[in-house]
């Protein structure tokens, strides 16, 4: 045997055979098979230039996309409509300039004030009257001169000689009377509002960027898409200069808004993401008008038989009139507001959707104690209305259920084939077999602060705990692993504060909903840590704007995956129109034979394992709710651990800066130190990385306020 050929692949036999069965062969190469399909033919000559065209930085951007084509030709019918206005406008400019150079010249102007600046004015009077005086007959003279040329032309010619002498006289002076910038007579001192004249003029964009102070003097913006008619406004897209952020333009939106003059609302200011964009990319689309002051939209969802819960839910539509749906599988949202602004209505929307789906399970606790969710009695596995503490002890044996419910689908997932759960989460064929058991149930909360407010005591395992301070925790325990489950939440309450909503419960609720609220800290609180400073602040909303709010989603939306918020007016959905799709649901469970619990007429009680529950949302935290209230502090300390939030618990941040504490608290910062200092909280300096480099700041170390709040609450609690 070759033992070239051995070492190529001979050595490892499938089969023993005897030495005289082997036969030399050739070696064996290792290779890859490559297809590489049919053979390309060649691109014909209009297929090459048709590349050429798409590609070529020569052909004008309008030429090669049909929408800019259309847009164009409707800018170019408007300009054609509007031309006679601006020829009329340009000849009597023009009129105005030549009279006004014409007197400048036969006053002899520029020599009557050269004399004056040399204090010769009475030495040169002879000879500048004698030069007006000339002027004046050499104007005299070409008028006597052009008029007996129009009358021999009009003689020889006719009338058409007058009209043509006429459109040549007017061009000249629409020429002379165009708009240009720094000519005195031609543009106007009191510009008016820019609200339509940067769509024609991108010039008056860039003004309203510097004044904004979005860009520097000398700076400019880039078109990068001209301004075009989407929908009831414009839209526009812009690169910034280098170094510039479209973050900080969305920050500065309202800024922007005053220098365009049109109200924020009107303003939607959008980041480039994707293969187009970049960090410095802006969209930028500007209402003709105030988007929220036409009547809201009914739902659609009354206009379907059904709907299936792994599909978004209609929610609502932004100012753009874009139709926004918000995704509720493997996530669990937070409405909050104050009275009378909405927050029932959006809730009752994320409902709708998962009424009108029959393989869905809903738990329905309404602490308003109204009639708002009563229609959903007919549809609910679990329904009660009241804000007694005997409905915060239901709600208590609720969560417990959901909890253990949660563990067993989670045990009953490791016995799943992968093809029926290829990892961890409910699928949406395992949430409709009903051998499984496991289909997607949602529990509704309306005013969530009731509970988590709840002082009743309430004994788990031997501790005896506040009902209020449980109820947070098997939220917070839902929250933060129900959603793989099939398990999500959705709360709603009209007292958005720290002190209500844990912080540890707020962390893990994905997706937000904020309507009005009274400052920017309640929006803080809804939105997430920070997200006034980002430009989104649902306190600045306006009270006539019922059922507008800013949505932060946890999932795609149809505006696209990385818009952080955005505006959304919520559709509209009266009782009548909830009433009708609660019995369009239950309709659809009686026929699907999936009607059960309590709109079934089932009173079965949960089935309740304390033990397991309490071992599985851990010792610690209800050790800490034994102990009571947390004792309240001072300010402007309170505002301080409001506005960190999870960041001070989280360790992520060492140091933060006095300037930035004094801009978001907006506190004089003299004051603002002392009290700090009184507080225990002495301020240190620190170099940190700024945008024009390393420089050292006064500010304070997260330990130390850290330290101060423990304090502060240790003695709290020693004093009760």
């Amino acid at each position: 045997m070759n033992p070239e050929a051995s070492n190529q692949g001979h050595d490892a036999l499938p089969v023993r055979a005897d030495r005289q069965d082997l036969v030399e062969g050739s070696p064996v190469l290792d290779g890859e098979l490559v297809d590489y399909g049919p053979n390309k033919r060649r691109a014909t000559r209009a297929e090459r230039f048709t590349s050429w065209w798409q590609r070529s930085p020569r052909v004008p951007a309008v030429l090669k996309s049909r929408r800019l084509a259309v847009q164009a030709a409707k800018d170019l019918v408007v300009r054609l409509l509007r031309s006679p206005f601006r020829i009329a406008g340009a000849v009597v400019r023009g009129v105005a300039v030549a009279a006004r150079w014409w007197r400048s010249w036969v006053r002899v102007s520029d020599y009557r004030e050269a004399a004056e600046q040399s204090e010769k004015l009475a030495d040169k009077f002879t000879d500048i009257r004698a030069l007006t005086l000339f002027r004046w007959k050499v104007t005299g003279g070409v008028l006597v001169v052009g008029a007996v040329a129009v009358a021999v032309l009009d003689l020889l010619y006719g009338s058409r000689s007058l009209w043509i002498t006429g459109a040549l006289v007017s061009v000249g002076l629409a020429v002379l009377g165009r708009r240009k910038d720094g000519s005195p007579g031609r543009k106007p001192v009191l510009a008016g509002p820019r609200t339509l004249t940067w769509t024609m003029d991108p010039q008056v964009l860039v003004d309203a960027f510097r004044d904004a102070k979005l860009i520097g003097k000398d700076e400019s913006l880039r078109l990068v898409e001209r301004a075009l008619r989407v929908g009831d406004g414009r839209a526009i897209t812009v690169d910034l200069p280098a170094t510039r952020k479209a973050a900080d333009v969305i920050k500065n939106r309202e800024a922007l808004a005053s220098a365009l003059a049109v109200d924020e609302v009107q303003l939607i200011v959008e980041r480039v993401r994707g293969n187009g964009g970049h960090a410095g990319r802006v969209s930028m689309w500007v209402a003709d008008s105030d988007p929220y002051a036409s009547p809201p939209v009914r739902t659609p969802l009354l206009g379907v038989q059904r709907w299936d819960a792994w599909r978004p839910v209609p929610f609502g539509r932004d100012a753009r009139d874009r139709r926004i749906d918000l995704p509720l599988v493997w996530t669990s949202l937070l409405v909050g507001a104050i009275p009378r602004q909405g927050k029932t209505f959006a809730a009752r929307l994320a409902a709708a959707g998962l009424i009108l789906d029959p393989h869905t399970r809903l738990y329905v606790a309404d602490f308003k104690s109204g009639k708002d969710w009563y229609a959903a009695a007919q549809v609910a596995h679990r329904f009660m209305s009241g804000d007694e503490s005997e409905h915060v002890l239901t709600l208590v044996d609720w969560l417990v259920e959901l909890v253990s419910e949660v563990q067993g689908r989670y045990r009953r997932m490791q016995d799943l084939d992968d093809l029926v759960c290829p990892e961890s989460k409910i699928t949406p064929d395992m949430s409709r077999d009903p051998v499984l058991d496991m289909p997607i149930t949602a529990i509704f909360i309306d005013e969530v602060q009731v509970p988590l407010e709840n002082r009743s005591p309430v004994e788990v395992e031997g501790k005896k705990l506040t009902a209020g301070g449980y109820v947070g925790e098997l939220l917070t325990w839902l929250a933060r692993k129900g959603p793989a489950a099939g398990i999500l939440l959705v709360l709603a309450t009209q007292r958005p504060d720290s002190k209500t909503i844990p912080s540890n419960l707020r962390a893990v609720l994905g997706s937000r909903f904020a309507l009005r609220v009274m400052d920017w800290r309640d929006s803080n609180i809804v939105l997430g840590e920070q997200m006034n400073t980002r430009g989104y602040d649902s306190s600045r909303l306006l009270a006539s704007h019922k059922g507008v709010g800013i949505l932060r989603p946890d999932g795609e939306t149809d505006v696209g995956a990385d818009v952080l918020a955005m505006t959304v007016r919520t559709f509209y959905m009266p009782n009548e129109d909830w009433r009708t799709i609660c019995q369009q649901g239950r309709a659809l469970r009686e026929a699907e034979r999936t009607l059960t619990g309590h709109a079934a007429g089932e009173d079965s009680r949960p089935v309740l394992d304390h033990a397991a529950v309490a071992k599985a949302i851990g010792g610690g935290s209800a050790a800490e709710v034994e102990s009571g209230p947390e004792a309240e502090l001072p300010e402007p300390l309170a505002s301080v651990v409001d506005y960190l939030g999870d960041e001070l618990a989280s360790g992520d941040r060492d140091f933060v800066p006095t300037a930035e504490l004094v801009s978001a608290l907006e506190v004089e910062s003299t004051a603002f130190g002392r009290q700090m200092g009184d507080l225990g909280c002495k301020p240190t300096r620190e170099r940190v990385t700024t945008e024009d480099g390393v420089r050292q700041v006064r500010g304070y170390l997260m330990a130390d306020i850290g330290a101060a709040v423990a304090t502060h609450r240790g003695a709290g609690t020693d004093d009760e």
